[in-house]
This record gives C-alpha cells, structure tokens and sequence, in this order.
C-alpha cells in the first residue's frame, strides 16, 4: 500500500509539472519521458556536502526530476575505489579527477555533446498562470568557448586531442572535463620571523630568495639547523616536492614533454641551444643545494620535520603550497602571523606558475550523460560558479572571475597567478612518477651524476606512459 501511495503522489506532482494550473494541452510524450525521475552519482575528494550542496540545490530547483547523491572519498583511497567500480560496472555518473590524469582516462569519459536536450518548465500568465514544459535543446560549448571561459592551464588539461572519423585530418579537439576551481603554487611566509630578520618583502626572485633564506637559516654550536629559511631540498619530508621540482624546471625552461608527447625534461629543446647544460639539470642542482650542507643556502636535510609542520610550529619561515593549505595551517596555528607571497620567478617578464587541481568528468558507461554533462555545464558557468567557489574557497578557474577574488585576501596571489599557470602530463600512474621524482632528489643528495639522474626518471616516468 504504502510502495502504491508514493507512486500516486509522484504521477499527480508530475502532471502538475507538466501541465500546470490553466494549461489545456498535455505535455508530449517526448517531455514526459525526459521528465522521468533520474539520479546521478557523484564521486569526488576533498569537498564535502556542505561545499557542493549550494550548486546541487540551485540545479535540482530548475529540474526537479533531477536527484544528485554526492560521495566524498579520503584522497588515498579515491582513485583505487574509483577503477574497482568501473571495472565492477558499478562507477559513479560523473567523477573527479585530478588535473593530470586527464589523458589517461579519456577511454573512461563520455566527451561533451555538441547538444544538450533538456526539459524546461515556463510560467506564463499574470491573473491566470500556466505552466508549460518544454524541450530546449542547445549547443555545446565549443572549444573557442572553452579557451574564452576558463584559463590556459584548464583547457591544455581538459580539451584532448582524440582520433575522430568525421574530421578531415582524422582526429579532434573534445572536451573531456569541466573545472570547478583552479590552483597554483605561492610562498607562504612568517611575518614575525621575517621581521626578525630585516626582511621587510617577500623575495620576487629566485636570487632574493636564496638571499633571504641564508639570512633565516639558523644552526647550533654543532651545526644543527634549529631555525629554517625553508624547508626545500629533499623528497620525503617536503609536500609536493615533485611539483616544486617541475615548476623549478619549467621556469628554467625545460620542456617536460616532447613535441610527441613524451617526458623531455633530461634534454636541452631546440629553444635554448648554447646552453651548457639541459635546463633540468641547473634546476635539479638549484633544489637540492637547499639540502647540501656544503652550500650557502644550506637549510634543510632529511632530520627536519614535514615541512609544513615545521612552518606551522615556526620552525621553517617560508613555504611552498596551495590555497588548501591556507585552512589546514590557520586550524593548526591560529596565531601563526603569515602572509601569502607570489612564487618567485627566473623570468618576471615571462612567468610561470604551477597547477594543482581537480576536474570533473562524466563516466563513458553512465546512462545518463546528458543530464551530466548539463549539471557540470551549470556548476561550471560564470552565473553559478560562484555558488560553489563561495563554499569551497577557492582560487577560480574562470577568466572572468579573476577580478573579483583580487580583493580576497586569501586568494588574491592565487588569483593573480592563474593566467599564467601550468601543467604536464605525468602519465598513467601518478604514485610512479611522484618516486621517480623522488628517487632523483635523494640520488643526487647521495652523490649520483645528475644528468644520469635525470635520465633515469625521464625513463620511470616514460614506462607509466605506456
């Protein structure tokens, strides 16, 4: 009885839905089958209910038909649980991913239609109202209008290049994700410790930097290091080393992938010759000289703590990370008096930045790609972006957001970076390509030659492209 009961309560809201008080004609059978109830899983880390409920709730209030069930994943277990379920046939509707793995799970994703069909329901009438639902269908958005929308990074990370039959020179550019948010690599500093020291900027340089960390770098009568410019130079107790190491090579000018899309950054591209050595050479050599007791800039080794543990405890007075560090650090130190800096640049005419972000995909297997692709589209647009950026604090990943984070003071750095921002593909296997980076950090700290170091984690990080 009771199974009997909701299902005469949905078909009477229904036919209110669809015809409406006043409305004399019938919605057509095409409405009523894309007015069927549908429900779309979401998978994602990082992001709780709280962050995506608002864009959630602002979706399903123009398309009540329309049920969205969020699942939030911890970041070590999400890309496992993720290919079980697809192996299972048992994957969400649309996923997150990160940036990087991208172009390794095309053969997953479902690209976006040129069209969106989708029911919408007008009210007419000022005395007498009428409700009238009805098909709208609609372009995709097209790669021009992708590249105009969000910054350079999101469409080098998001639009793939994939063979395609009906194009002339058989493949075409397809848009595989959409992003929510964007973010990118700053220097996080202690003002008390900074003050300290004399030093009353943040550096904009790399030669500043080096400068201000012999300066913060305090050691004991045995030469114990008790007080840290920064803590760079080695792998295990750095976060995200493997991206600090990219950014550093990329700023130098090494092309991390080749013309055909192969890791290059152990060679000297074609744009800098005369030069003495590979580009990832000098920058491996400029970031482990922060671990070589036998430097000048001399301020870290493998007895220190984690380093962002170390900032926060005021042991370390400046480090590297993102905007989502920016709570974790205030939740562990709320008295810890810091400031949010730009990264350093080799090149201030020409700089770059480094990213680290999520994206958001829809499954190849769903059923519903359509009504996907139309939420993230939603979640994804300069009108209701915003929605969610506003819960997540974030940096935003829309060109024409950026002006409005620049007065934020969290975000503005972040914000200011952005369109300068950027990535490399780092294979079918992020874990191999983070101990790639990290076996060539500690190898050269033990000793190695560090050209043949570089070549090695050319061909760990080559074997995961396969």
């Amino acid at each position: 009885m009771k199974k009997l009961f909701r299902s005469i309560v949905f078909v009477s809201i229904a036919a209110l839905l669809l015809t409406g008080a006043g409305c004399t004609k019938g919605p057509s059978p095409e409405v009523i089958k894309a007015l069927q109830p549908v429900t779309l899983e979401w998978w994602g880390v990082f992001d709780d209910q709280d962050t995506v409920g608002p864009v959630i709730s602002a979706y399903t209030a123009q398309h009540p038909n329309v049920t969205i069930d969020y699942k939030m994943f911890r970041s070590d277990e999400y890309e496992a649980a993720l290919l079980n379920a697809f192996a299972e046939d048992r994957g969400p509707d649309i996923f997150s991913m990160h940036n990087t793995w991208v172009n390794a799970y095309v053969p997953k994703l479902a690209p976006m239609p040129d069209t969106f069909t989708i029911p919408y329901t007008t009210t007419t009438g000022s005395i007498q109202k009428s409700s009238v639902t009805q098909l709208v269908t609609t372009a995709g958005m097209s790669i021009n209008q992708f590249k105009n929308t969000f910054v350079d990074v999101a469409a080098s990370d998001c639009i793939v290049n994939v063979p395609d039959e009906t194009s002339p020179s058989g493949s075409a550019d397809k848009i595989y994700a959409l992003p929510l948010s964007a973010d990118n690599l700053a220097v996080f500093y202690n003002k008390d410790l900074m003050n300290a020291a004399g030093i009353a900027e943040p550096p904009t340089d790399w030669t500043a930097f080096q400068h201000d960390v012999t300066k913060l770098t305090k050691a004991d009568a045995q030469g114990n290091i008790i007080q840290s410019g920064v803590g760079l130079g080695t792998a295990g107790n750095v976060e995200r080393y493997a991206d600090i190491l990219s950014m550093l090579m990329m700023q130098n000018g090494a092309h991390m992938t080749d013309s055909g899309g192969n890791p290059s950054f152990d060679k000297i591209p074609a744009d800098s010759e005369g030069r003495e050595n590979p580009p990832g050479d000098d920058a491996v050599i400029f970031y482990t000289d922060f671990a070589n007791p036998a430097t000048e800039v001399y301020a870290w080794n493998d007895k220190q703590p984690d380093n962002l543990a170390a900032f926060v405890s005021g042991q370390s007075a400046m480090f590297l990370g993102y905007s989502f560090n920016i709570p974790d650090i205030r939740a562990r130190a709320p008295k810890l008096n810091f400031g949010i800096a730009k990264l350093p640049q080799l090149n201030p005419d020409a700089p770059t930045n480094y990213a680290n972000y999520w994206v958001q995909g829809v499954s190849k297997k769903t059923k519903n790609a359509n009504w996907a692709w139309d939420f993230l589209r939603f979640a994804a647009s300069p009108d209701n972006n915003g929605k969610y950026l506003d819960a997540a604090k974030k940096p935003t990943a829309l060109r024409g957001g950026i002006a409005k984070q620049l007065d934020d003071l969290d975000l503005s750095v972040f914000a200011e970076q952005m369109l300068t921002t950027k990535s490399w593909y780092h294979g079918q296997n992020e874990p191999a390509y983070e101990k790639a980076f990290a076996d060539l950090i500690n190898n050269v700290l033990n000793g190695a030659e560090i050209h043949q170091a570089i070549n090695n984690a050319v061909n760990a990080v080559a074997e995961t492209y396969k």
